[in-house]
Order: structure tokens, then C-alpha cells, then sequence
């Protein structure tokens, strides 16, 4: 049975990436991010309630003033469901929206006394990110130096670009949804990096075997959509398997999980596909200029 050749009409592929990446790209620099209370600050709210009230109540009362994603916490002992005590964080709030929030707060949830109200800094600051960013460069590099010494350069730095075609597709998504970034997006996004550099070794290696016997009557293209196909099944099995769990975290985790969730099921989608379409045909569209280019030297001198 012929096999669909995946490498023959990579073009497609790359053109295909191309159409998600760019609307991310440009909505990245006109429209920038929503980011949550952990990069700008937020307002923390002490609240007292003169019964004891659920997080689910709370996060329903702060619905109409698109708050129900502020962080929420019972003043209880472990295990508790309610408690007369609550502690808010919300995105920053002026003196109006807070006292409309109260009101409405009060009319849905019975009278509470405000025990303290204060604005607080960001949990990952300026100087934070940029170490994130760093140590995502750092790893990178670590990356590209493993993958040279056990295949080689070109291989390592196909597999880098299709890292960074995930981490554009997540967050060129999440810029044109105006989901809210928060800590948890990071982590989602290390996650997405590492599963994707796995499925990406997984094909690589096969490809690695097969070179040492590779038949004269097969070209390289051939000897590589041989491997991906060798590998599919293997990749599908795994993809489904993540995908199954991730989708009952985003629908069935709650609020609060909904956006770290979400990241994961477009990065696992994107780097199934990267690794597949992406990673090694870049590779051999590399090695084959590289031919050219090495034969026309030849026919020169």
C-alpha cells in the first residue's frame, strides 16, 4: 500500500504554518497580550461574610464584572468547602468598580465587613521574565549542542525552529483569543517545549537508523517519509493519550485551570504537527540545498 508522502509536499506544510504564525505575529505587536494579575498587580480584598460562603459563589457574585478568574482563597482549615472569610485577588480595581463590586457582592451574598483592601505588586515581575526567557534560550542551546553530538547540527536546529513554530502558534492564539497569561501559561509553555523536542527525537532517531542502510534505489525524501510513517503510529497513540487528559482538565477542572489547560491542548496539537510536518522536512530541504550547493562547487573547480 503507497503511503502518503508527507515529505513531497512539505511546502504545503511550511505554507500552512505560515497562515497560523503570521495573524499571531502581527496580533502580538498591534494587540500585545492580556496579562493576568501575576505580571501587572492586582487589588486583594479581606472580606468577612456574616455567613460562611463557597468559592463558587464568590468566583458566580464576580461574573458580571469579568472577575471570576481572580484568585480566590478560604480562610479555613484544609478541606473546607466554605468559610466566612475570604481573600480576593483581582486585577487592579479603582475606588468605582470596587464599591460597585461590593454592592453587588452584598446583594448576592449577604452582608460582610471589609477587613482590609490593598493593592499588590506583581508576583512575576520585569526581572523575572526575562530570566524565564533567558533559561528558555539556555535550554535551547543545550538542546541544539545534545542533538548535534547525537545526530547532527542540522537536525538540532530544525528541531529548535519547530520548538519555536509551538511557542508562536500558543502564544499568537492566546493573543488573538485575548486569553488572560498568567504563571501557570508559563509552565504550560515548558511542558509544550519538552513534549515537542521528544516526539522530534523519536523521528529524528529513526531517520539516524535508517541512513546506515540506506538503499541506493531510495532517495532521501523517500528514506525519510518511511521513517516519519514508521513512527506514526507511535506518535498518534501518544498525542491521543495527552490530548484525552488535557481535554478533561479544560473541561472539566474549573475556572481557574481553564487557560493553563488550553495552552497545553494547542501547543500538543501544534508540536504533534511540528514534529511531523515540520521538523523533518525542514531537515531535508536543508541537507538537499546543501548538496546542491556542494555539487555546483564541485562542477565549478
Amino acid at each position: 500500500m503507497k503511503q502518503f508522502d508527507i515529505i513531497g509536499r512539505r511546502y504545503w506544510w511550511f505554507a500552512l504554518s505560515a497562515l497560523v504564525i503570521i495573524p499571531g505575529l502581527i496580533s502580538m505587536f498591534l494587540n500585545g497580550f492580556n496579562l493576568g494579575i501575576d505580571f501587572t498587580g492586582g487589588t486583594l480584598l479581606d472580606l468577612q461574610f456574616a455567613r460562611p460562603v463557597t468559592v463558587v459563589e464568590v468566583r458566580e457574585a464576580l461574573k458580571d464584572y469579568h472577575l471570576e478568574n481572580s484568585t480566590i482563597q478560604l480562610a479555613a482549615m484544609e478541606g473546607a468547602e466554605s468559610s466566612p472569610n475570604v481573600f480576593i485577588r483581582t486585577r487592579i480595581l479603582d475606588d468605582n468598580e470596587r464599591r460597585a463590586v461590593m454592592n453587588d457582592m452584598q446583594s448576592h451574598l449577604g452582608d460582610f465587613e471589609l477587613l482590609r483592601v490593598e493593592r499588590v505588586g506583581a508576583v512575576v515581575g520585569s526581572e523575572l521574565t526575562l530570566q524565564a526567557i533567558k533559561a528558555v534560550l539556555l535550554a535551547s542551546f543545550f538542546m541544539v549542542l545534545y542533538m548535534t553530538y547525537r545526530f547532527e547540527y542540522r537536525f538540532a536546529i530544525s528541531g529548535i525552529l519547530a520548538i519555536f513554530h509551538d511557542v508562536l502558534v500558543v502564544l499568537g492564539l492566546f493573543s488573538l483569543l485575548h486569553k488572560e497569561i498568567d504563571s501557570s501559561f508559563v509552565a504550560a509553555l515548558l511542558t509544550i517545549v519538552g513534549y515537542s523536542i521528544t516526539d522530534t527525537v523519536v523521528i529524528f532517531d529513526r531517520i539516524r537508523e535508517n541512513l546506515k542502510m540506506h538503499r541506493k534505489n531510495e532517495s532521501l525524501p523517500e528514506l525519510v517519509n518511511r521513517s516519519i510513517w514508521q513512527t506514526m503510529t507511535r506518535s498518534l497513540y501518544t498525542i491521543l493519550t495527552v490530548l484525552f487528559a488535557t481535554a478533561s482538565l479544560y473541561f472539566f477542572g474549573g475556572e481557574t485551570t481553564k487557560n493553563f489547560s488550553l495552552a497545553l491542548l494547542i501547543g500538543f496539537i501544534s508540536g504533534v504537527y511540528s514534529s511531523i510536518f515540520n521538523a523533518s522536512p525542514i531537515w531535508v530541504t536543508w541537507r538537499e540545498f546543501s548538496e546542491r550547493r556542494r555539487l555546483t562547487k564541485k562542477a565549478k573547480a
